[in-house]
């Protein structure tokens, strides 16, 4: 289901007076549904020796946000220099952090050798001899290629411009034991809201077959295997959630035969980003027109730069309208933004209660990949980030962008040279 119902009913009840102080729109997240899930997720793997989740910063990059996944003890899954910074801002040091690189750039390799290092999870063959300093723990993103068909979204692995090659993988980790590597991982990733567990469990099988076959190859034991993100969430009122139990169930039985068959198992990795933080957020918005022509159009007050996802991907979001929620569904209406692009949708043709200028209309599912998300074209500014506290308060996690903001990056010393 969209948006837990202990959410809403914590939420909702209080939205008016929320949106009276804070003004609309802006995302709000929620402490108690977030610890929640990520201890569910760790009791569900505390059959593996050493499993941690690495929160997927891209998903929610909000040092609120960050304070809570290292409260629940979990790492850190980083792609750039500024999330390599926030994580370090909370705490995070040395095999907290794993990097991992994507047509890397000769400083993020600096940052990422600085304050403590991190976990360097190299994309590709290529880069090992440009890592200035190597380090002693190395991991390997690998792209199975035909060996697997990726999900929906995340699409072929061979067409994906990530990870090392089946063909190249073993060569990969001789090459980087040349150069002083002692301690090493494996990670891929080749799902994305996939919610068939099914999948994961095959993820774990083929990262376990491929250690063994890269541990007698070059005579090595593997710290860990990161099997990546890629845990989904039901959008839709009517679509199943993943079946965790099951899936922590069949993986777990797939380690203790690793062990059992080797005498070792390495340590199990993940780093979720939408399943931790995607249900336990929604965008709060305020219908401020109506348009009637061929279709029936509610404007809100927040467009496409607060949450692309529906327009990106046409993907489903679930909409309330909590003053109505009694009421039939009885009209049909595309949810609009003010952007100046046709796509700038929240909703098509959806059947929603009758709404009024001045009603608040929540977006459900809005917390992995919504702010984040977020851009300025058109001069459309980002929203504020709100967090509905365990203790019952609301507290400003991000204020909105300001028209100062935008101009900022104009405002410069004087810099030109002749040609």
């Amino acid at each position: 289901m969209p948006m837990s119902e202990s959410f809403q009913q914590r939420l909702f009840p209080n939205l008016e007076k929320i949106a009276s102080h804070y003004g609309t729109p802006f995302h709000i997240y929620d402490e108690a549904g977030i610890r929640e899930t990520g201890e569910t997720l760790k009791k569900a793997f505390s059959g593996i020796d050493g499993f941690r989740e690495y929160f997927a910063v891209k998903a929610l990059p909000n040092l609120r946000i960050l304070e809570l996944c290292r409260d629940l003890g979990f790492g850190f899954d980083c792609s750039s220099i500024p999330e390599l910074i926030m994580s370090r801002q909370v705490g995070g040091r040395g095999d907290d952090i794993m990097f991992t690189s994507n047509n890397t750039a000769p400083e993020e390799f600096e940052a990422a050798a600085a304050e403590g290092g991190c976990i360097l999870n190299l994309d590709d063959i290529s880069l090992i001899p440009k890592v200035p300093k190597f380090p002693e723990m190395i991991c390997f993103r690998y792209n199975p290629g035909p060996r697997r068909t990726g999900n929906v979204i995340i699409g072929h692995p061979e067409e994906a411009k990530y990870g090392v090659s089946h063909d190249q993988i073993v060569d990969a980790y001789r090459q980087a034991m040349a150069r002083g590597a002692k301690r090493f991982g494996l990670h891929t990733m080749v799902a994305s809201n996939e919610r068939d567990y099914t999948y994961i469990v095959q993820t774990a099988v083929m990262l376990l077959e491929l250690v063994e076959m890269i541990g007698r190859e070059l005579d090595i034991r593997f710290e860990f295997v990161n099997i990546g993100g890629g845990l989904g969430i039901p959008y839709r009122p009517e679509d199943k959630g993943l079946d965790l139990t099951s899936m922590a169930r069949e993986i777990t039985a797939l380690f203790n035969s690793f062990k059992a068959k080797n005498g070792y198992a390495p340590k199990m990795y993940m780093e979720s980003g939408r399943f931790i933080t995607g249900p336990h957020g929604a965008l709060v918005t305020t219908a401020i027109n109506h348009k009637d022509i061929y279709r029936k159009y509610i404007g809100v007050d927040a467009c496409m730069s607060s949450l692309m996802r529906p327009a990106l991907y046409g993907a489903y979001h679930h909409i309330s309208v909590p003053n109505k929620e009694n009421l039939p569904k009885s009209e049909v209406y595309d949810v609009v933004g003010s952007l100046c692009e046709n796509n700038d949708k929240f909703a098509v043709q959806r059947e929603l209660p009758p709404i009024a200028e001045g009603d608040l209309v929540v977006m459900h599912d809005t917390g992995a990949h919504g702010h984040a998300m977020g851009f300025q074209y058109n001069g459309r500014l980002r929203p504020k980030e709100l967090m509905l506290r365990t203790d019952g308060s609301v507290e400003l996690i991000r204020r909105a962008e300001t028209v100062e903001d935008y101009l900022a990056t104009q405002n410069f010393q004087a810099d030109k040279i002749k040609i």
